[in-house]
């Protein structure tokens, strides 16, 4: 069979030596964690697996939804003997949710969090021609709080919780590097002063090493730039981009240079080279406005959760990441949260090929802990730390306007500061000093605990447009909607200080013309949606005209987040069907969108 996701798997920071570890592994669950005790880790394990589809997914070959406590894998494979003088950097890409990896029976590297990469350098325990027994132990217990994202704590899957991802998810992958070599970049576009300003960390600062950077377009060699790499943890210099070949990155244009990077030694030998590249695009605030290169673009952002009905969160192939800009796109969206996940660096790739908006959302739910309303989010450190991984790696995307670290918190104000008080506030300071460069909004919908935060949102589900009219005319007197805790309506913000604002969640219209046909108008275990489920798909468009319209009418309103793009399992509010398959008449949908926003008229 093909080698199951191929491509490379971190585009914007490429070299030419790696080969990609997908495909089949041993495998074996550990219910009770209790392996490591019984010997798992040193014995040939029971079961095959397809990497990267986790356990629970169709693709993987398992398919076992039940709770995984602890999974292992193993794999041996051989270092490339051409990686002669080289390190081998054992790369995965994502595994969920504490992993401990072991290569020929030593401890390479532990991680937290299921979101974001880790790695380990190699070059202890095996050697360029020699073989590595690769094993992993994942733990990802559903009890007690831990960033989750949308993965369900209880053994079914329920109203907007799915089937869980457990142990690896995404590309796991080897890369031969120098000894001292190039770590990842930070890009930082200056459209102000039509140039990029690159931060490039070395692994050793060696007397004489120098940094070349490159900038190219379609015509050739646009500039160069040379720094001393021996001097700065993160040598840093400015690709400065000649007027005749200035061109910014936009949702109509949506254009990249691409950025060589050289590490030469004091004999002039280039002795690492990657391959980057970068968009030259701003992110400012004026008032209640937020400029995307100095202008008013209205963002038509859906909500995508990046689920698939046969590999969950894994997308089945590079082309489904494609797909669901182009489906997105094709229904007037220009732009996406991407919701309760972490997406995997290649989506972030083709976003910034097709000139697609994105704010960045960490999976933050599994912090409750308990239904009381008053005190039921508790999110840890390990919440920042991981969080900030997710920054760091996607810090140079075009593509990505803001920042949102949380999302629906819930816990009504009171005379006492609480631990979510300080982790919504750490996080959003940390955002702010990992990025001084785009918006963050300390919290999508709910709870806003961060006086100062960039951006101010709510979620607002009201189903009638008239009402929903009623519900969100306050911005206009600053006074904008803001959703409230328990029955009493209680506050669980800091007051809005007149921030730039948008519905960041509306719609989520429930329909399934199949279900409807058969009579089944009620809630069940396999169908869910927000408020009363509409009669016939065009009592769909006459909603979703009224809802859209009464945003795109509010000259204050800077963009709105539909809910969603396609249906997952049983929530069925999509604009397409699970399976990607039109669901409606996207033209019609699009139409609805297309027109101009109030917003625009600038």
């Amino acid at each position: 069979m093909p080698q199951p996701r191929a491509e490379y798997p971190r585009p914007q920071f490429v070299r030419a030596e790696w080969v990609n570890l997908n495909g089949e592994w041993q495998f074996e669950s550990d219910r009770s964690d209790s392996g490591l005790e019984r010997g798992v880790r040193d014995r040939e394990l029971a079961q095959q697996i397809v990497v990267p589809f986790a356990p629970e997914s169709q693709l993987s070959g398992i398919e076992d939804v039940d709770f995984l406590e602890a999974v292992w894998y193993r794999k041996t494979v051989t270092i490339p003997a051409e990686w002669e003088g080289k390190d081998a950097i054992l790369h995965f890409q994502a595994v969920d949710h504490d992993a401990t990896v072991w290569v020929n029976g030593e401890e390479v590297v532990r991680h937290r969090g299921g979101f974001t990469p880790f790695s380990a350098n190699l070059s202890r325990v095996a050697k360029p021609g020699e073989e590595a027994t690769i094993v992993v132990r994942a733990r990802d217990s559903h009890r007690g709080q831990q960033a989750r994202g949308k993965q369900s704590q209880l053994y079914h899957n329920h109203s907007c919780l799915y089937t869980r991802t457990t142990g690896i998810w995404q590309t796991v992958w080897l890369e031969a590097v120098p000894t001292v070599h190039l770590n990842r970049p930070r890009i930082t576009p200056d459209v102000a002063g039509s140039s990029f300003h690159l931060a490039v960390p070395v692994s050793a600062n060696k007397p004489g090493h120098t940094i070349r950077a490159t900038l190219k377009d379609a015509d050739g060699d646009v500039t160069t730039a040379q720094v001393r790499a021996d001097l700065d943890f993160a040598p840093r210099l400015t690709l400065q981009v000649p007027a005749d070949r200035v061109r910014l990155w936009d949702t109509t244009d949506p254009h990249l240079y691409d950025v060589l990077l050289e590490l030469i030694d004091a004999d002039g030998n280039v002795i690492d080279t990657v391959d980057s590249y970068a968009g030259l695009r701003s992110v400012s605030i004026n008032g209640q406005a937020i400029l995307i290169n100095g202008r008013h673009v209205f963002q038509r952002l859906v909500l995508d959760q990046g689920y698939w009905p046969e590999s969950l969160m894994t997308a089945p192939s590079d082309e489904a990441l494609v797909r669901d800009i182009e489906l997105s796109l094709a229904a007037g969206f220009n732009g996406a949260r991407l919701h309760q996940k972490v997406f995997e660096e290649r989506f972030l790739y083709h976003a910034d090929r097709l000139g697609y908006l994105v704010w960045g959302e960490f999976g933050d739910w599994g912090s409750g802990v308990g239904d009381t309303g008053d005190n039921n989010q508790q999110p840890t450190a390990s919440y920042v730390g991981e969080w900030l991984e997710a920054v760091e790696r996607d810090y140079s995307h075009p593509s990505i306007v803001g920042w949102c670290p949380l999302n629906e918190t819930h816990q009504l104000l009171h005379d006492r500061i609480t631990q979510l008080d300080d982790v919504t506030r750490a996080m959003f300071l940390a955002t702010k000093a990992a990025d001084s460069t785009r918006p963050v909004l300390d919290a999508s919908g709910y709870s806003h605990r961060v006086p100062e935060t960039d951006v101010w949102d709510s979620h607002n589900y009201e189903q009638d447009p008239a009402e929903f009219a009623k519900q969100m005319a306050g911005l206009a007197d600053g006074a904008p909607y803001a959703n409230t805790g328990g029955h009493e309506g209680r506050p669980i913000s800091q007051p809005y200080a007149g921030q730039p604002y948008f519905c960041s969640e509306f719609g989520g219209i429930w329909w399934n013309a199949e279900k409807a046909a058969a009579g089944r108008d009620g809630r069940g275990a396999d169908s869910w949606g927000y408020g009363q489920r509409v009669a016939d798909e065009e009592e769909f468009y006459t909603r979703f005209t009224g809802l859209v319209d009464v945003l795109l009418d509010n000259p204050l309103m800077f963009g709105y987040c539909y809910t969603q793009l396609t249906d997952v399992f049983q929530e069925e509010n999509g604009i397409y069907n699970f399976d990607r398959s039109n669901k409606l008449d996207v033209p019609r949908v699009k139409a609805v969108q297309e027109r101009q926003a109030a917003y625009e008229k600038d």
